[in-house]
């Protein structure tokens, strides 16, 4: 186990070395309701991953939040952003720190750019319509995200030897039936509420496209 907790944080410093966001923090000093976003941001995704159950330990679930938060900043500046309620969980003794590496790749990292290849896709080969990036880019891309991290957890667990895949397959992934749609659900309103009232939250929405009475 110890090999893949050097592992996963071996990767997720590489990662943060490769997300180096330059643009992202000169906008935050520059700009505090930018400031405020990414604390906020931080502080929501700290509430929905402390939410979580289980039925063996270590094999809890919670909701993501990743997809919606990629589309708000982009991946790069979404991983750093996960790195707020990663802390917060060490500090409170949610998570062991030898356990970070892992957990942020697995449940930060890939989803933010997994989200952002779906939210790219839709871009490049689907109609630019409103229904389009709230449906495919937020509802769809959420579902398809978390269901995609329950089995990369699944193969880890797995690999590793801790559980037994028919246990890993009826106390977790089994899960993932009852939590694609809340999750789907949750980043779709928030998608929805944000491209309509606030859409300058929205890293990749644009309204000239989106909002454009010729589509």
């Amino acid at each position: 186990m110890l090999y893949w907790q050097v592992f996963g944080w071996a990767v997720l410093l590489v990662m943060l070395w490769l997300c180096w966001p330059r643009d992202g923090w000169q906008k935050m000093r520059q700009d505090k309701g930018y400031q405020h976003l990414v604390f906020a941001s931080g502080i929501v995704l700290f509430c929905l991953w402390a939410l979580k159950a289980g039925i063996r330990e270590g094999l809890d679930i919670h909701f993501l939040g990743m997809t919606v938060l990629t589309l708000c900043h982009g991946p790069r500046i979404a991983v750093w952003i996960a790195m707020i309620p990663l802390a917060l969980m060490v500090g409170f003794g949610l998570l062991p720190a030898m356990d970070v590496g892992l957990y942020a790749v697995t449940t930060a990292v890939i989803p933010a750019f997994v989200s952002y290849a779906i939210f790219w896709l839709s871009y490049r080969y689907l109609s630019r319509h409103l229904f389009v990036y709230i449906f495919i880019a937020g509802f769809f891309n959420a579902a398809f995200t978390i269901v995609l991290h329950l089995m990369v957890v699944s193969a880890g667990y797995w690999v590793s030897g801790l559980y037994s895949w028919e246990t890993i397959t009826h106390n977790y992934l089994m899960l993932a039936v009852l939590i694609w749609f809340p999750e789907g659900l949750l980043n779709g309103m928030a998608v929805t509420l944000m491209s309509l009232y606030r859409p300058h939250w929205l890293r990749t929405f644009y309204d000239r496209e989106y909002l454009s009475p010729d589509r």
